[in-house]
Parts: structure tokens; C-alpha cells; sequence
């Protein structure tokens, strides 16, 4: 019986060494043929070569030759060397490039494993060993490393800066505009929380706004919770997705009335948003621009847009509609449009209000068809609603007003996002987008394009232009501003200069004298990418300002990521298939990879500025994005049809009117990871008087992006935007973990963070009421972004 137990136990053995060399076959066997497929696009030649050394090493196995195991350890430091070669030691790109050899080595090595194998010697297990020590000091001595992180610190409070006129303009414990004031800044002159104290932050109260996504309603993919709120006095104001406004007490939380517009939304809308509301009150003696005294109802009023096209004055006090503005408290914005499609022009942003107009714009379906409402900008009375004057930026005549034989430009750019106000100047800055579709120009004409994508500068009394800045030539890309602009009084040595920072999504910050829209700091015309797809074109040079977060260089198909080197190598190999010359390549039929991508650097959320510390707080973003142009055919017909409605931004756009849909997607592995290598999302700090990004760290983690619940720092994508204190104390709420963040102002380092119930693709912002300084977020997800759902708004105070 002993011998019989003795003969079995190499058939056990043998069995182990089988299974072995059966997996080092078949890994080596894939890696081969996607190898030379990569060869063959002109890529690598690393995995074909791999792939065959592990063949070749599966038979040695197989054999049980004592060679099987130097092999292995020869591929294995080979691959360490290539790795090193490509990436050098940053961590998270040597990590898919070893995932897969190093356990196998791990495994070759267990005695158990090592002992099937007749033939191997110490010799053979001790190179094994060796070349696997060396790959996991570089991985240890890679953890170490900042990589893309950069370390310093912004200037101190300063006493002699400059004194901004916003910052006198309410009570430093209100927050009465979306950027807090019409400047944009984000910042709150509250000081009561600070880096020592604000690890002491606790709930205060939450709100539930009972608004939830409701299969019922047929609500579109793009249903978000992105506002900031308003504190005004003793009371908070919001709206929710489907524009429900709320009034709260600002000390408890508590529901003091809520207005329901009973928008008419439907699963064809592309939104359904609402980033906040606008304030105003009334001043004493005030007049309608028809000269009579204002009205005596809704001294303070709400105004909110609609997604179903509709702009609404709502008493702040009783939450009733303002009866004497437009029709019983309402206005039709698609009044003067030849395209009136519910959903099609949509109120997103909250409009600018100046002591006597309310300046709105608003957007429209994007990649749907040419024939879209106006992107026209229009003035109304705050108190009527009386239209005063329009902008038309696709219009001959940019200020005409509609009449019986004259509507607004059809597809005329337009400004869905925040616009910024300096009343003193008398000039509103408008962010200025594109004619859709935003993918193709070949049908633009010069009179379309003057102002698209560019910030325009009007003036508030008579909608006239005063200046424009492009920032984006014939743009196929949808890079246009996405973000608010802030006003900044800034200190030179020339003295005190009134400019504007206009983030853009490709990454560059555009930093203009606001009165003349001359440039601050340069942004040299570059060439660019050539070759557009037939009947189009493109602009030789683009303006790239010296205040930027594009990346330094192209990418490369050594830039390409994923969780192992298989999901790797397929990166690559869509890469390569792909056409990519850097930024602003055009659009292809093969597919075009735009990076950064269509969701920007920057978006809605713009950045933060504390004007005294001359100084700013920005959360760029770099995600990838693959733009593919699909001429007409059976499965893209020419004309709308029922079964391509309206909807969602991502996947397949008709483009009607066009020579091409566009399928845009999110440039990802087969198993839905980035391609492009983290980090993807990154805190920053701008010193305002050298225009230098003094720190930028990484923000952000995997925990709630992965089937795992392991919350990985690694630089997360994002939505939203940042707030900044006197305090000394930044904080987001933006990335795809479901995270509040506070970070020290001066150096970037992370201080506080609480788990959220949601998502939290929203903008922050602080008040003060009761003594107290609080920080109020809005926690509700978003539909596309893919985090969790919810109806969250919750407040900070300090313990």
C-alpha cells in the first residue's frame, strides 16, 4: 500500500504542472494574436514577442524541462525592462503591464507547484525568484513616487489686495447668486471653518426633495441633481430635477414652501437639469423699463427656467408665481422661434439678474438635426417680463427683435451654461457654444461661426456686443466654454487690471481684460491636426493659452491602460485602428479619439477664486472620448423618423442635415475602464498673480466605480465644480465617488471627508446663519455620469 500512495503522488504533481503549462499556452497563445495585430497597426512589438516566449514556455512546462522555469523568469525580467522603458516607475502603469506574469510567478514558486515539476532545479527556481523580487521592489519603489502630483504652495492672505466690488455687494453670510455673486467666483468671505478645525464638520441637517427618477414619467438618461443652492436672510432656495423649487430654513433644513411648475418632460428630452435659481429684490423707487413704479407684489423673486422651455417669477416669501411678469408669473421662451418642439430649447442654467433685466439664454439638443431653435441670448424686464432686447449671435442683424416677418436665426449658437456679470462695467459675459450638430461644420457659414465657441461680452442695457474672444475655431469638437467665467480684480504692476478666466474644456483657462477683451496672459496661435472628413474643414492654428491643463503631450499607444495587459493590449490595438494626431484631430469615419474628450477639462462647474489671496482652486479633468462619423445608410437614415428620437449625448447622434451621424462614447477597455492611464481627475492651485499652477494632486478614488467596494486613490472623472473659503478651506463634492472632500487652500493636502448617499455632481457653496458657517452640497447623482441616484441636500456645520 506504501508504494501504491508513493506512485500517486507525482500523477498529482504532473496534474498541477499541466494545469500550469496549460494556462502559461493559452495566455501566450492570446497575447500572440492580438500581439500581431497590434504589429501590424504599427504598434508594439512587445506582446507578439511575449505572447510567443509564453508559448514557447508552455511546451518547455509541458516537457518538464528545467529550462521552463529561467524562460519564465527571462520573460519576466524582459517585461520589467519594456515596462520601465515605456512608463518608468509610475505604479498604476507598470500594474497592468506585471498583473498577470507575477502572480504566475507567485504560483511557480509554491512548493506545491514547483514540485510537480520533475525536472526543475534550485537553479531554475532561485532565477524565478530573483526576477520576481526585482519586479516587486519596482512596483514598492513606484509607490513612493508622486508621479503627476505637484508639490507646493499658494501665497499666504494678503491685506493689500485688491478690493473687489462683489465682495461688497451682499452680506458676507448670504450666497444670493450661483457663483454667489454675478462675478462667478465661488468663493465665500467666511472664515469660521479653517485646515485646523475642519475635521470637526458634522451634519447639520439633510433635505429630501422627494424628486426621484420615475420610470412612470419617462424621464430621459440625463436626469441630474447639479444645483446650488441660494441662501438669502434666514431661508436656502433650490430646485431639483424636474424644477421643483424649494424654500428651507437655513438653520434647520426644514421645508418652508416648495412650487412645482409641472414641467411636461418626457424620455426625448436630452436633460433634465436645474443648476439653481436667481434671486432679486426689489430696491427702493424702483421703475419698469416702461417707467412706471414696480410692482408691489414679490418684492423678492425667484426666477426659474424650465426644461420644457419656460421662464417662471416666483415670490421668495409665499412661493406663488409673480401674477404681473409675462403671463400669470410665466413666459414662453420659444416665443420668435421657428423650431418650438418641447424639449428642444431647454433652461438649464440659471439666468443672469441685474437690478432691472434678467439676461437668459439656454440650450438645445445637441447632434440631433440643423433645424433647432435659436441659441438667441434675451434681456426681459425683471419685473414684467417684457422683452427689452435680443442677441441672435447666427443672426445678420445680431439685435433684431421678432416681429410678423422676423423670427431668431434657427441653429444659431447658444450659451447653455452660466454667464457672469460685472454691473459696474455694464457689460454681461456670455459662454457661447456651437450651431448643432456639434460634430460637424461642413454646413456652417461664417455668419454661424463668428462667435461660436467664444466668450462675448455684451452690454446689459442694450444686448449689444461690446467684445469677443474665440477660443475655438471651426469646432468640431465641442470644445466650447462650458463653465461660468470669473471676474477677477486683479493686481499687476501696472495696477489694478478687471479681468475675466474663462475655462475652457480643452483644458486652457483664457485670461482676458474684461472691459476690452484684450489678452492677459498670451494664448499664441498653434497649428493643428489637418484632415477633415470630405465636405468639411479645419482651422490651421487653434489658441493655446500659457495658462493651461492640457496635457504636455500626445498620447501614445504606451499611454493606453487597463486592469490587466490583455484588456491593455486591446486598448492599444483600438488605438492604433484609430485616428489620433494629438488635439483637435478631426473627426473620422475610422473613429477619432479626442482627449481630453467631449466632456472637457473643464465643465459646468467651472473654478474657484478667493480675489483677496489673488489666487484660484481648479479640479480639471482629462477622460477620453472617441468621436466615429457614419455616413448615411439604412441604419442612419437622412430624415428623423420615430425610431431615432431625441435623447441622450452618448451613443449614436442622427445629425440630421448632415452627411454623417456621430457615434460618441467614452473611450474605454473591453471591460470598462478608461483607456488612457490614471489619473484622470486632479485638484489644483493657480497663483492668480503669476498665473502659475503652483500644486495639482490627485482627487478621487475607486470606490464607488468598481464591483469591489475599495476605495483606491488613483484621480477620479468628475462633475462639478469647486468652492473656496476665507477661511483657508476648498471643497468638492464632483468625482465619481460618492465623497464630500476639503482640502487645505495653501498646499492642496487633503483634509476632511464624509460619505455621501449619492452622487455629488454638484457645486458646493457656504453661508453663514445663526452664527454658524455652514457648507451645503446637493447629493443626487447623475443619470449618464452613472453614480448612485438620489434627492440629498445636505449641510455642514463644526461640531
Amino acid at each position: 500500500m506504501a508504494d501504491n500512495r508513493i506512485q500517486r503522488v507525482p500523477q498529482r504533481g504532473g496534474v498541477l504542472a499541466r494545469i500550469s503549462a496549460v494556462v502559461v499556452s493559452i495566455l501566450g497563445l492570446v497575447l500572440l494574436a492580438g500581439g500581431v495585430w497590434l504589429i501590424a497597426l504599427g504598434g508594439s512589438l512587445y506582446y507578439g514577442l511575449a505572447g510567443l516566449a509564453l508559448l514557447i514556455d508552455g511546451v518547455l512546462m509541458f516537457r518538464h524541462s528545467k529550462a521552463a522555469y529561467p524562460f519564465f523568469a527571462l520573460i519576466l525580467a524582459a517585461t520589467l525592462v519594456w515596462s520601465l522603458y515605456e512608463v518608468g516607475f509610475d505604479f498604476w502603469q507598470l500594474v497592468p503591464r506585471g498583473d498577470i506574469l507575477v502572480p504566475i510567478a507567485i504560483w511557480l514558486l509554491l512548493p506545491p507547484i514547483s514540485g510537480s515539476f520533475r525536472n526543475i532545479t534550485g537553479f531554475g527556481r532561485g532565477t524565478l525568484a530573483v526576477a520576481l523580487v526585482l519586479c516587486l521592489i519596482v512596483l514598492g519603489y513606484s509607490l513612493t513616487r508622486s508621479g503627476d502630483d505637484l508639490v507646493g504652495s499658494l501665497p499666504s492672505a494678503s491685506s493689500d489686495g485688491p478690493a473687489q466690488a462683489d465682495l461688497a455687494s451682499l452680506p458676507d453670510s448670504d450666497w444670493q447668486a450661483y457663483g454667489r455673486t454675478g462675478y462667478g467666483d465661488h468663493f465665500s468671505p467666511l472664515s469660521q471653518i479653517t485646515p485646523e478645525n475642519v475635521q470637526k464638520l458634522k451634519v447639520a441637517w439633510t433635505f429630501h426633495t422627494g424628486d426621484l427618477p420615475d420610470v412612470g414619467r419617462a424621464d430621459p438618461q440625463e436626469s441630474t441633481f447639479e444645483v446650488t443652492p441660494l441662501k438669502v436672510d434666514d431661508r436656502v432656495y433650490l430646485c431639483s430635477p424636474h424644477q421643483w423649487v424649494f424654500a428651507l430654513d437655513a438653520t434647520t433644513g426644514k421645508e418652508i414652501w416648495k412650487f412645482d411648475p409641472k414641467v411636461k418632460d418626457d424620455a426625448t428630452f436630452q436633460h433634465l437639469t436645474c443648476r439653481g435659481v436667481s434671486y432679486h429684490k426689489t430696491p427702493t423707487g424702483a421703475l419698469t423699463s416702461d417707467g412706471k413704479p414696480a410692482p408691489e407684489e414679490c418684492p423678492e423673486r425667484l426666477i426659474l427656467p424650465t426644461n420644457d422651455g419656460r421662464m417662471i417669477a416666483i415670490d421668495a416669501k409665499t412661493g406663488k408665481t409673480c401674477g404681473a411678469f409675462g403671463v400669470n408669473g410665466e413666459i414662453d421662451m420659444k416665443d420668435g422661434m421657428t423650431v418650438t418642439r418641447p424639449g428642444f430649447w431647454e433652461g438649464t442654467s440659471p439666468p443672469v439678474v441685474t437690478q432691472k433685466y434678467i439676461i437668459m439664454a439656454g440650450g438645445v439638443t445637441d447632434n440631433y438635426s440643423t433645424e433647432e431653435p435659436s441659441g438667441v441670448v434675451r434681456a426681459f424686464d425683471v419685473y414684467t417680463g417684457k422683452l427689452i432686447w435680443a442677441w441672435d449671435s447666427g443672426a445678420e442683424d445680431e439685435n433684431a427683435l421678432p416681429s410678423a416677418d422676423h423670427h431668431y436665426t434657427a441653429n444659431s449658437p447658444n450659451s447653455w451654461t452660466i454667464s457672469s456679470v460685472d454691473e459696474k462695467l455694464g457689460l454681461v459675459y456670455i459662454p457661447v457654444g456651437n450651431p448643432t450638430p456639434d460634430i460637424w461644420a461642413g454646413n456652417r457659414t461664417p455668419l454661424m461661426e463668428r462667435y461660436s465657441s467664444s466668450i462675448v461680452a455684451l452690454n446689459i442695457d442694450t444686448g449689444k456686443k461690446v467684445w469677443s474672444y474665440q477660443t475655438v475655431h471651426h469646432d468640431l469638437w465641442d470644445m466650447d466654454p462650458p463653465s461660468q467665467p470669473s471676474l477677477v480684480d486683479l493686481k499687476t504692476k501696472d495696477g489694478i487690471v478687471p479681468a475675466i478666466y474663462v475655462p475652457a474644456k480643452t483644458g486652457n483657462i483664457f485670461v482676458l481684460d474684461r472691459r476690452n477683451g484684450q489678452l492677459i496672459v498670451p494664448a499664441p496661435e498653434t497649428p493643428v491636426p489637418q484632415g477633415a472628413a470630405p465636405g468639411d474643414r479645419t482651422s490651421p492654428t487653434q489658441p493655446y493659452s500659457q495658462l493651461t491643463f492640457q496635457p504636455k503631450a500626445a498620447l501614445t499607444d504606451a499611454d493606453m491602460w487597463g486592469a490587466t495587459m490583455f484588456d491593455q493590449l486591446a486598448c492599444r490595438i483600438m488605438f492604433k485602428g484609430m485616428k489620433y494626431e494629438g488635439p483637435f484631430t478631426p473627426p473620422s469615419t475610422s473613429g477619432t479619439v479626442v482627449f481630453p474628450g467631449d466632456v472637457g477639462m473643464f465643465e459646468w462647474g467651472g473654478i474657484a477664486v478667493d480675489p483677496k489671496r489673488q489666487i484660484a482652486i481648479a479640479n480639471p479633468m482629462a477622460f477620453p472620448f472617441v468621436s466615429k462619423l457614419i455616413p448615411r445608410g439604412p441604419d442612419n437614415p437622412a430624415a428623423p423618423n420615430a425610431e431615432h428620437p431625441p435623447g441622450s449625448e452618448i451613443g449614436v447622434q442622427p445629425m440630421y442635415g448632415t452627411p454623417y451621424g456621430v457615434d460618441l462614447h467614452p473611450f474605454l477597455s473591453p471591460i470598462g475602464l478608461p483607456c488612457p492611464h490614471p489619473p484622470w481627475g486632479y485638484m489644483a492651485g493657480i497663483d492668480l498673480r503669476t498665473h502659475q499652477v503652483v500644486w495639482k494632486h490627485k482627487v478621487g478614488t475607486t470606490r464607488d466605480a468598481t464591483p469591489l467596494p475599495i476605495g483606491i486613490k488613483i484621480g477620479m472623472p468628475m462633475l462639478g465644480g469647486p468652492l473656496t473659503t476665507a477661511g483657508g478651506v476648498a471643497f468638492l463634492t464632483s468625482t465619481m465617488d460618492n465623497y464630500i472632500r476639503a482640502f487645505d487652500v495653501t498646499t492642496g493636502q487633503e483634509l476632511w471627508s464624509d460619505r455621501l448617499p449619492a452622487g455629488g455632481q454638484s457645486t458646493p457653496m457656504s453661508y453663514e446663519a445663526g452664527g454658524k458657517q455652514y457648507v451645503v452640497t446637493a447629493a443626487g447623482g447623475h443619470g449618464s455620469f452613472g453614480t448612485k441616484l438620489g434627492d440629498s441636500v445636505i449641510a455642514y456645520t463644526l461640531n
